[in-house]
């Protein structure tokens, strides 16, 4: 009998014998991969050859830090929906990919981790970098936790199997990060093997509702008085924003949405109201508090966003109806009980519900009433902040840095954020006007994210401003980010909100410790005099151009320059830390009573 070949049983192909890291390298390419993001190490450097014999074809990017290459593979796939790679070596390379695989595992964002590990003769020896207390070679149960999958395998002819198998994991239902880990004596050694068929299915499966499920959806919608949707991460994965305007505009249901699902609906439209929670837009908070039916699509309620589910601040469950949409079976119902729970894409199901409610159930006007209230709480709310966005000060006002963001960068602009206070008024206050454009940390809310993932965005969009603001506690950690952009010739810009301090944590310790501070500003020496470094001379020295702003007139012209430069430039901004965005839900750190909120406080119910 003739052995299996790539064309099937036959003899019009031969199946030659392909080391390890050739079968890998061949995959890349039938998968149409373009980047490994990847450190070299003894571990991996079997790899690295037959890398270089798909050069031309597959770009290996060497960063500073293996956690900035999983951060730029996930921030590639945020922009471009096609999953990339990230190779690292055994033992403590490896392990540095861990905080940034919990960052994407959290937001959905797929990537395929190579990682290698100690070669299958020396398993359960305790040779250099194994981890074996429990298991032989047992890197896999160091990343189970923060991956959909790990796969190890021990052989080269069970590789084709697994590279298939780990990168339709990935892209399959709800994306996320794969592991495969690979022991480095697979690279070289050889066996008679062929590829399985090439994948490249992100979104392929698309699941769908019910026609009675649908029904009930379009009934509820015809009962109600004031509904909302809620959109998530789900509808921005499954590029449902031609769908969800579509519904919007023609039926007339407002939109609140969380950071990861902001510009699927243009949020300069009448109904898109912002985000909701603690530092949530107001008009979003007072919508979930009053609203009587909630269709939430692609959405987890997470804390934050629902101002750590304390009835009232932000939703009102179960006096308003729910309706929860989710391609993950896990998420419907996970805190919230729904009335009606649908496993579907969120694309899918807004399709169907246009046609459902094409039917004549629901009519634009009938929601004219709720549009009205929903606009004297804008109105409301803009009367409140809206002087502070024209004001001019040294240190810098936040809502400035907003402002002239806004006024400066164009509709198809990227902008990445890290964790820490400059996100939480990029929540409140950003206008996103297309999906996969507002990249966050939102689920694990890992700092060195935002100036990480800007590298993979510029490269998954040339031709776009990509501009990484972030916190000068974030940026720090991964500030070796300028030698990669160099290296490689990334023209991103970062915009450091430089407030030497961690102003986020230092409000907090303000606002429940009696106004003590420790440990969470930046000083220098016995007088604690604030100190940070000069972010500009530091990216200088990296050869990025850096530029100090400390006048809020002199921001807009910065900016303009580095978009424009179309080379890496870094813009220090100094931020006054004493202005906080003002609170319109809650959020609980039990058992420290909660901050009620600054603005609409009356409105709690």
């Amino acid at each position: 009998m003739n052995k299996p070949t790539e064309k099937g049983f036959g003899l019009e192909a031969k199946t030659l014998k392909k080391k390890g890291g050739e079968l890998i390298a061949e995959f890349l390419v039938k998968e149409k991969i373009p980047y490994v993001f990847g450190i070299c190490g003894h571990g991996n450097v079997g790899l690295l050859d037959p890398l270089y014999e798909v050069r031309d074809k597959v770009q290996l990017i060497s960063p500073r830090h293996e956690q900035t290459a999983a951060h730029m593979a996930d921030g590639y796939f945020r922009v471009k929906h096609k999953p990339v790679v990230t190779l690292t070596s055994t033992g403590p390379g490896s392990a540095n990919l861990i905080m940034a695989l919990a960052v994407a595992q959290t937001d959905s964002s797929a990537l395929l981790a190579i990682t290698a590990n100690v070669p299958t003769s020396q398993f359960n020896r305790g040779p250099f970098q194994e981890l074996n207390r429990h298991n032989q070679a047992d890197f896999p149960n160091v990343i189970r936790p923060v991956v959909k999958r790990s796969f190890q395998p021990s052989r080269v002819d069970m590789l084709p199997l697994a590279l298939r198998q780990a990168i339709t994991t990935a892209t399959s239902g709800r994306p996320g990060p794969v592991n495969l880990d690979v022991p480095f004596n697979l690279f070289q050694e050889e066996a008679e093997v062929a590829l399985e068929p090439a994948w490249d299915g992100f979104d392929q499966r698309r699941s769908g509702a019910s026609p009675e499920d649908l029904r009930k959806v379009a009934d509820l919608l015809a009962a109600s008085r004031k509904p909302v949707i809620f959109i998530g991460h789900g509808c921005t994965l499954s590029e449902a924003g031609k769908e969800l305007t579509e519904l919007v505009r023609k039926y007339g249901v407002p939109v609140i949405s969380s950071p990861n699902g902001m510009g699927c609906l243009d949020m300069r439209d009448p109904l898109s109201l912002g985000f909701i929670g603690r530092n949530g837009a107001y008009p979003a908070n007072q919508a979930g508090r009053h609203t009587d039916l909630v269709i939430a699509i692609g959405a987890r309620f997470d804390d934050r966003s629902s101002s750590s589910w304390m009835p009232g601040y932000s939703w009102n469950f179960p006096a308003a109806k729910l309706v929860h949409v989710d391609v993950d079976h896990a998420e419907i119902g996970r805190n919230y009980a729904p009335d009606l729970g649908i496993l579907a894409d969120a694309r899918t199901f807004l399709r169907q519900l246009l046609q459902e409610c094409s039917t004549g159930k629901l009519e634009f006007e009938k929601f004219k009433p709720w549009h009205a209230e929903i606009a004297a709480w804008r109105k409301e709310w803009e009367a409140y902040i809206r002087p502070n966005f024209d004001i001019h000060a040294s240190p810098i006002r936040p809502e400035r840095i907003v402002a002239d963001c806004r006024a400066v960068l164009p509709d198809d602009a990227i902008i990445s954020l890290d964790s820490g206070i400059h996100h939480n008024w990029f929540m409140q206050f950003w206008e996103a006007r297309r999906p996969q454009a507002m990249l966050n940390t939102w689920g694990y809310s890992g700092m060195g994210f935002g100036p990480s993932a800007i590298l993979g965005a510029k490269l998954a969009a040339p031709d776009r401003p990509c501009v990484s603001i972030c916190g000068d506690g974030g940026f720090t950690m991964v500030s070796h980010v300028l030698c990669t952009a160099v290296e490689y010739d990334i023209p991103a810009v970062w915009v450091v909100w430089n407030n030497f301090a961690w102003a986020a944590i230092r409000d907090l310790q303000y606002a429940y410790f009696g106004g003590r501070e420790h440990g969470t500003a930046f000083y220098q020496g016995a007088g604690r005099k604030p100190y940070n470094p000069d972010f500009a001379a530091w990216a200088r020295a990296a050869g990025v151009e850096g530029l100090t702003v400390t006048k809020s007139q002199d921001f807009k012209g910065a900016l303009e320059h580095a978009v424009k430069l179309g080379k890496p430039c870094l813009i220090d901004v100094h931020v006054d830390a004493n202005i906080r965005p003002p609170g319109t839900g809650a959020w609980a750190l039990p058992p420290i009573p909660h901050m009620e909120p600054i603005f609409g406080k009356k409105h709690v119910r």
